[in-house]
């Protein structure tokens, strides 16, 4: 039995239908079962909250592997990265350690203690706790996913014809398609050989400005730009924090990919896996968009 959280998420639904495909019994923990309505009929629901470790234990019984697919970065308002990516996680690794479980936890290319991205720490805090408390553990980190900021960035550009680029928006950032992540948790789940491994994935490196073009060439307009300037950025991540917790994050997150390194080579993952999928970020980006398009 493999148990996925996360698994009603974007890249949780590619995991768990790559699982499913390969006759694998699949079990999904969520905290409410509509949102797993669209999942393969076969799949075992179960109601569990990463936040409540109760919950965690009566759903890991005879599990043999667990993916930690979960985070809190995104739109929802109830959860963060220090109470999903950090302390979820951290009751997770403890009710799969306690049945024996392998943990194949999601985590970020470039997670550290001090990381000035408050996901990047979560994730890290994860990390080092499964390595100290799991022997049969794998780890795999991935840039941004480009379905996350095509949806942030693209909702403002068919809403209002102008796209929302965060920033002066002339960094390089790696972006990455979740159908790709998915199908590197896929083997870092059925190939016991990865256990004891870190595996890092990314995709493209882009601006922020580039990405906005994309998403105007997917859309068939000019994506006619609006930046927000990093000092209404801060002022975001701070202001809305207590009203609009997901936006402050992300405007918060936005200041950093403005300001740091985050371009990334995933060439030698690569060449050491050469069936994994290359999905091209303008093929992503339409994915991502189409279903928005087509009922607009």
């Amino acid at each position: 039995m493999i148990v996925v959280v996360g698994g009603t998420g974007r890249l949780g639904t590619l995991l768990v239908r790559r699982l499913v495909a390969r006759g694998a019994a699949v079990r999904v923990i969520t905290r409410d079962a509509a949102r797993a309505s669209h999942l393969p009929s076969n799949v075992e629901i179960v109601i569990g909250d990463l936040r409540d470790g109760a919950s965690l234990r009566a759903a890991m019984r005879g599990v043999q592997t667990v993916v930690a697919a979960a985070h809190g970065f995104g739109d929802s308002n109830d959860g963060s990265p220090e109470s999903v990516d950090r302390q979820g996680n951290i009751n997770l690794i403890d009710a799969a350690t306690r049945e024996g479980a392998a943990v194949v936890l999601m985590s970020v290319v470039g997670a550290a203690r001090e990381h000035p991205m408050e996901l990047f720490r979560a994730k890290y805090a994860a990390e080092e706790h499964l390595r100290q408390r799991s022997g049969t553990w794998t780890i795999v980190r991935a840039t941004a996913f480009v379905e996350t900021w095509a949806t942030i960035m693209g909702e403002p550009l068919r809403a209002t014809g102008r796209a929302l680029v965060f920033g002066p928006g002339t960094n390089p950032i790696n972006f990455v398609s979740a159908d790709d992540v998915a199908a590197l948790l896929e083997l870092a789940v059925v190939i016991p050989a990865l256990r004891g491994e870190t595996l890092s994935i990314g995709g493209e490196n882009l601006t922020f400005a580039q990405l906005a073009d994309l998403l105007g060439r997917t859309l068939g307009r000019p994506s006619n730009a609006r930046h927000i300037p990093l000092p209404v950025l801060r002022a975001m991540g701070v202001l809305l924090r207590p009203i609009k917790p997901a936006l402050a994050r992300h405007a918060r997150a936005a200041v950093v990919m403005n300001r740091h390194d985050l371009s990334f080579d995933d060439a030698p993952l690569r060449r050491r896996f050469p069936e994994l999928t290359t999905t091209a970020l303008a093929t992503a980006v339409g994915r991502c968009l189409q279903p928005a398009r087509s009922g607009s």
